[in-house]
């Protein structure tokens, strides 16, 4: 056992994980709690109670010490990364008002009258009106403000998961930088809370007050407390680092530290990122996020449900794999597998766009699912198949917006998240970004990359890139097929990229008749 370690917390959509590193990047304990994603009162509400995540990551923990041969006293300090955008209110006390609101919501807020003044004619001018829209009713705390108006004038404190989390750890109403990914009155580009004048402060009943404070990632933000060192197996006092989002975390614990390393995340949201020092925005008008560097970008393109397509898929049309994997006790992703190399490339013609939930960075607000080109000759087979090229489509048309806006070519592909896992989905990827897709030494990587911003924090590494040289490796290589590259680059250019425009009209006409998507 090599001390000194690093416990990075991972409190994602799907688990809350307790992982424990040494300072070379090696995963030398784990404890995973499974967890609801969320409950929903209404159709389209996602919510989880904020105590929920804390007993889980107690139970996360208590799974750790029991599996590991590692000792609580050789842990040096402790970091968060959590999902993105999940807000919780809490009054003077610290004590929660509501449940979370999770990413995954999709309530919408009344847009009430014009933004008004300067910044109202700016918006009209630039055409935005539709954008600036969106922003306010996507924004919770305007629904909440509207719809629950007592919980809304109780509240002290309006912050993301991280920041009730580091709350917990340590008693500070202190959140990293790198995990400032929601609607809120955020720069961006700063990398600050807004500044008094920012149009983001008439779009949102958020005060100044209550917001947290802020510290980039690698900065210390306090000491963990009794309760939560009790909570989480560990000697009271210990260091707590600011690490970032899970995207940002992901980004790099895959190794991606530089702009010409593209970071595809097979995850719940599928994205395709790079680390860069400059401010730039892969799509106009949305800003790239922090990155887990400090005073870095993420230059993100996302797909908002992503791999979910294939939880989607598995759920639907997938009952045989997943009871066949049951009786012979194997997991269903190798069945699965199994179903894409039954299919030729290209899925004999069929064709996915993956836009199957509306997302602030997609395309269009309208924007829709659709699949083409269907014969008699096409199974479930070929579906699931065309779901994982469809994905990849999307992703490499937003590898060359991010090359298009940065100027900087993307030459290595590291592919992480769930969906990483599967070998055809690598090789797939592969064939159709026409680069060796590289697949990390480990799968849990937003949890090394917190640790790397915990072991910079330290001192242990006198930079991120040293760090992340040290503590980052590839695991598995798979090379591109040059056949299969040729056939899917003339499906991706002469298909692919002309089914948004063409369908485009007809998303727009489903949307006007049916008022689905908002």
């Amino acid at each position: 056992m090599t001390a000194p370690l690093i416990l990075a917390i991972d409190n994602g959509t799907q688990s809350v994980r307790a992982l424990l590193f040494n300072l070379e990047g090696e995963l030398v304990g784990k404890g995973k709690e499974e967890i609801e994603p969320y409950f929903s009162d209404q159709p389209g509400w996602a919510e989880q109670h904020p105590d929920y995540y804390w007993q889980s990551l107690g139970k996360a923990c208590n799974k750790l010490w029991a599996d590991t041969d590692a000792r609580p006293k050789e842990v040096r300090a402790v970091t968060v990364t959590t999902q993105r955008g999940t807000v919780l209110n809490l009054d003077r006390n610290g004590d929660v008002l509501r449940p979370a609101i999770t990413w995954l919501d999709q309530r919408h807020a009344r847009a009430e009258g014009p933004v008004r003044g300067p910044w109202g004619w700016f918006f009209r001018l630039l055409g935005l009106q539709d954008t600036i829209r969106r922003f306010r009713e996507n924004a919770q705390a305007n629904w909440i403000a509207q719809n629950q108006p007592d919980i809304w004038n109780r509240t002290d404190k309006f912050v993301l998961l991280s920041g009730y989390l580091n709350w917990r750890l340590t008693g500070r109403m202190v959140d990293s930088v790198g995990s400032q990914v929601g609607y809120i009155p955020f720069d961006y580009k700063r990398q600050v809370w807004a500044g008094k004048r920012d149009f983001k402060w008439q779009l949102m009943p958020i005060k100044p007050s209550m917001l947290p404070e802020l510290v980039q990632p690698g900065e210390k933000i306090g000491e963990l407390q009794s309760e939560a060192a009790s909570q989480l197996g560990l000697p009271e006092g210990l260091p707590v680092i600011a690490a970032a989002s899970d995207k940002a975390c992901e980004i790099l614990g895959s190794g991606g530290y530089a702009p010409d390393i593209g970071c595809m995340s097979y995850g719940t949201t599928a994205t395709i990122n790079t680390n860069s020092a400059r401010y730039v925005e892969p799509i106009r008008f949305m800003p790239p996020y922090p990155s887990a560097i400090p005073h870095h970008y993420c230059t993100e393109v996302m797909i908002y449900r992503g791999f979910w397509m294939v939880s989607w898929f598995k759920r639907e049309f997938g009952q045989r794999e997943q009871r066949i994997a049951e009786e012979r006790g194997i997991q269903p992703e190798a069945l699965f597998d199994e179903l894409v190399n039954e299919v030729p490339p290209g899925s004999m013609g069929l064709t996915l766009q993956p836009y199957w939930s509306p997302g602030v960075r997609q395309p269009g607000p309208e924007a829709k699912g659709a699949i083409i080109g269907f014969g008699d000759v096409h199974t479930r087979s070929h579906i699931y198949r065309a779901i994982l090229e469809g994905l990849a489509y999307a992703l490499r048309e937003g590898k060359e917006r991010i090359e298009k806006r940065t100027g900087v070519p993307i030459t290595r592909l590291r592919v992480a998240g769930g969906g990483s896992q599967s070998d055809a989905a690598m090789q797939l990827t592969a064939d159709i970004f026409g680069l060796p897709a590289e697949r990390p030494h480990t799968y849990e990587t937003s949890g090394l990359g917190a640790a790397i911003d915990a072991a910079v924090g330290l001192g242990d590494y006198p930079d991120f890139e040293t760090a992340v040289n040290r503590m980052t490796r590839v695991g598995q290589v798979f090379e591109p097929n040059p056949e299969t590259q040729q056939l899917y680059d003339r499906l991706y250019r002469e298909v692919y990229q002309g089914m948004y425009g063409r369908l485009q009209p007809l998303y727009a006409r489903i949307r006007d008749i049916t008022g689905y998507p908002r």
